[in-house]
C-alpha cells in the first residue's frame, strides 16, 4: 500500500475512531483524515444513558482515545467540521466551507440522529433528546434540578433514563404507544419483566397511549397532554422514540440506501471505494442471510477491524452476531443474536422471570435465533454457539437450569 494514499473517514464517533486505530494497527502508512461535526473528540455513547448520566464516572472516561493519540498516530482529526457532499467522480469530499479533500478510500460512519416528534410544544424549553455528550450534560443538570420528568418512549434509552431519574429521586412518567415497554424487541412474553421492574421503582407507566401535545407556559414545559385527553405534569420532557440513520450524504452521492447505507459483508457500498460502518450501515450478514442495521455499541466497536482490512484490499467479512447490553436499577442484561418481531415461533425461559434472573431464548423451528441473559453472567459465548449451530435444540433441556448450557452447544 502506497504511503501516498489518502483514506478519509466521515464521522468521528466510535466507529470512525476505531477504524483509524485498526488502519494503523494494519500498518497503513498513508494519510488518514477523520472528520466529525461534533466539537468533542470521539467518545462512546452507552455511558450517556448509563454511568455518566448518573454521575458514576467522570467525563474523561467516555473518550475512545487520549487527546494526543490522534496526532501521535498521524491522524488529521477535524472536529466541528461538516461534510457537504461526496464527489465520487473526482474521489473527493466537499466540506461545508467549500474545501475539497481527495480520497482513495472513504468510510462513512455518520451514525444516526434522534427521531424528532412533530408535536405542538416540541420546541419548548426543557424538551430534551439524548444523543451527544452535550445532551447528556444538560440532562444531568435536569436530573439535579427538577422534581418530575416525563419520558416519551419506552425503548432502551427511555428506560435507562427513567432508571437514572429514579436514582436521582426524580418522579418519572413514561408514555409509550405500545402496550408494553420494549414490546417490539422482546415480545409479549418477556417485555412484562421491564414493565414490572419500573413499576417496582415507582415509575408511572402510561402504556397504549400516544402524546398529543407537549404543554408549556411562558415557553417552559409543564407536561404532556395525551391522546386520550389526560394530562401528565412534568418539569422536563425527554423524547426517546428511536433514531434515523444519517444517510443523506450517501443518498445524494447515488449510493444504495435502504434504511441505512447498504453494504456487503465486507462493509463495502455499491461504490467499491466507499465503505460504511456503525449505526448508519445496513450490512449483509452471512449467518443470517440478510441485510441488517444494528444501532448498538458492539457494531460500532467491532465493525472497524473489518472495515479497515477491507479498505486495505483484504478479503474479509464481518460475522459477529449482534450484541447489546443494558443496566437498569439492579437489573443487568445482555442480548445476543437477531430476530424480527414475526421471526420466531417460540420463547423458552431458563430461570425465573419474577426474580429477574433468567435466560430467554427466541427460537424458530427449534433453532435458537437470539438469547438474553438477565442477571446471569458468563454465558454469551455459549448463547452465540447455540445460535451459530443453526440446528434444533432440545427445548426441555434448554429450559432446565440443572442442565449445563454448554452441554447443549456444539463443541467449538
Amino acid at each position: 500500500m502506497s504511503a501516498q494514499q489518502d483514506f478519509v473517514i466521515i464521522g468521528a464517533g466510535l466507529a470512525g475512531a476505531r477504524t483509524t486505530e485498526a488502519l494503523r494497527e494494519e500498518n497503513f502508512g498513508g494519510r488518514i483524515t477523520l472528520i466529525g461535526e461534533e466539537t468533542s473528540r470521539p467518545y462512546e455513547r452507552p455511558p450517556l444513558s448509563k454511568d455518566y448520566l448518573q454521575g458514576k464516572v467522570e467525563r474523561d472516561t467516555i473518550f475512545v482515545h487520549e487527546p494526543d493519540w490522534y496526532a501521535g498516530h498521524d491522524v488529521d482529526l477535524r472536529l466541528g467540521t461538516a461534510v457537504h457532499a461526496i464527489d465520487r467522480d473526482r474521489h473527493e469530499i466537499v466540506l461545508g466551507g467549500g474545501e475539497r479533500l481527495r480520497y482513495d478510500k472513504l468510510l462513512i460512519a455518520t451514525g444516526a440522529s434522534p427521531r424528532r416528534l412533530p408535536l405542538p410544544g416540541a420546541d419548548a424549553e426543557q424538551v430534551h433528546y439524548l444523543r451527544h455528550v452535550e445532551d447528556c450534560d444538560r440532562l444531568r443538570e435536569v436530573l439535579r434540578t427538577v422534581s418530575r420528568i416525563a419520558i416519551i418512549g419506552a425503548g432502551w434509552i427511555g428506560l435507562e433514563v427513567a432508571a437514572a431519574a429514579r436514582a436521582a429521586d426524580v418522579a418519572v412518567t413514561v408514555v409509550e404507544v405500545a402496550s408494553l415497554p420494549l414490546l417490539r424487541v422482546l415480545g409479549p412474553q418477556i417485555a412484562p419483566v421491564f414493565a414490572d421492574l419500573h413499576r417496582a421503582h415507582d415509575v408511572d407507566l402510561r402504556l397504549g397511549v400516544g402524546v398529543a401535545e407537549i404543554t408549556s407556559a411562558g415557553g417552559s414545559v409543564t407536561g404532556l397532554r395525551l391522546a386520550d385527553g389526560t394530562a401528565v405534569e412534568a418539569d422536563a420532557v425527554l423524547v426517546g422514540v428511536g433514531a434515523t440513520p444519517n444517510t443523506h450524504l450517501a443518498a445524494d452521492a447515488g449510493l444504495e440506501v435502504t434504511d441505512g447505507i447498504v453494504v456487503d459483508a465486507s462493509l463495502r457500498t455499491s461504490d467499491p471505494d466507499i465503505f460504511a460502518a456503525g449505526d448508519v450501515a445496513r450490512a449483509y450478514h452471512l449467518l443470517l442471510d440478510r441485510h441488517i442495521r444494528v444501532e448498538h455499541w458492539a457494531n460500532a466497536r467491532n465493525q472497524p477491524a473489518t472495515a479497515a482490512a477491507a479498505m486495505l484490499g483484504q478479503d474479509v467479512r464481518f460475522e459477529a452476531l449482534p450484541y447489546f447490553y443494558s443496566d437498569q436499577y439492579d437489573l443487568g442484561m445482555e442480548y445476543t443474536g437477531y430476530t424480527e418481531p414475526d421471526g420466531y415461533d417460540r420463547v423458552v425461559v431458563r430461570g425465573d422471570l419474577e426474580t429477574r434472573e433468567f435466560i430467554a431464548f427466541w427460537l424458530r423451528d427449534g433453532r435458537v435465533l437470539a438469547g438474553m441473559n438477565v442477571n446471569v453472567w458468563d454465558v454469551t459465548d455459549t448463547v452465540q454457539a447455540l445460535i451459530r449451530a443453526r440446528t434444533p435444540v432440545d427445548t426441555t433441556r434448554l429450559a432446565d437450569p440443572t442442565v449445563p448450557l454448554a452441554n447443549l452447544a456444539p463443541a467449538p
